[in-house]
């Protein structure tokens, strides 16, 4: 038997390894299918980084069926497989009951592929692909969301947002990031509830602005925060940058808020985390 799966030192996973144990459980009698982000890069013609499934098969069946697992998440159908040099993460189809701390439901009922993907955050992340049939299965109209480059809330944004306040911020960030807009009622939705991100732990949220700042569209990604009200709640610092004045025959380009903007335009994709948050605050002590 191999030896315990460590989630800390959870690979990229790749789709031979992924399709392995999505085959092994379709074997087994169980439907199983690719979910979520992988589906979403693989329809806009990108490269998927990360292959999950999702599946009708409870955790103690994927753990009977794989000799090497690693339950992270049993309680909410999570378990991690190891498959040749992957680590690939198994999702049981489930239903969220209420969430209580704005971050994870208390309680989860498993359930069918449709009510999974109604549970989920965005259309273009709601996305199943079965490699066997080679056909997408779409309950939430994503398929319709990429082609118009539109990123929408599944159900009521309202909801959404109030389950895991986090994903207003990822709202923000996979339209900077794929270059799409919002839809109006899923921004709107944003707006008002903009106070609430600030319930989300410090930590989340520095990880999601780094991602916005080493994306390649760190521009886009600050200038949506500023509309949404977000970039008013998680770094108010930021929004003093607008009106400061520069000496025009030094800094023609405006304030230093265009200034900063100018800047971010130039990150590259990939750039290191260090070079990210220098240029965002290279300027934060002028206002």
């Amino acid at each position: 038997m191999n030896p315990p799966v460590d989630p800390r030192l959870k690979p990229l996973c790749t789709r031979d390894d992924a399709l392995a144990v999505l085959q092994r459980l379709r074997k087994a009698g169980h439907v199983a299918y690719f979910a979520g982000g992988c589906v979403r890069d693989v329809l806009l013609g990108l490269d998927a980084k990360d292959w999950d499934v999702a599946t009708d098969a409870p955790p103690p069946r994927v753990r009977e069926l794989f000799p090497s697992t690693q339950a992270v998440g049993a309680a909410f159908g999570v378990i991690l497989v190891r498959s040749g040099r992957s680590i690939v993460e198994v999702a049981t189809f489930r239903a969220d009951g209420v969430y209580e701390d704005g971050r994870r439901p208390s309680s989860v009922r498993f359930t069918s592929a449709e009510e999974d993907a109604r549970r989920r955050d965005f259309t273009i992340n709601g996305l199943f692909l079965d490699p066997v049939e080679d056909r997408i299965i779409d309950f939430v109209g994503g398929r319709d969301d990429l082609a118009a480059r539109r990123i929408r809330a599944i159900g009521s944004p309202s909801e959404r947002f109030g389950e895991d306040h986090l994903r207003m911020l990822r709202a923000v960030r996979f339209a900077a990031r794929f270059g799409f807009t919002i839809d109006a009622e899923t921004e709107r939705s944003i707006r008002q509830l903009a106070h609430t991100v600030t319930q989300v732990s410090r930590e989340r949220i520095r990880d999601e602005l780094t991602r916005m700042l080493t994306e390649g569209h760190a521009r886009r990604a600050f200038e949506l925060l500023d509309r949404t009200g977000l970039l008013q709640q998680v770094l108010p610092e930021i929004t003093k940058l607008h009106n400061v004045a520069q000496p025009p025959e030094y800094r023609p380009e405006g304030d230093v808020w265009i200034h900063t903007m100018l800047l971010l335009e130039k990150l590259p994709a990939g750039c290191s985390q260090t070079l990210a948050w220098g240029a965002l605050l290279h300027d934060i002590g002028k206002p």
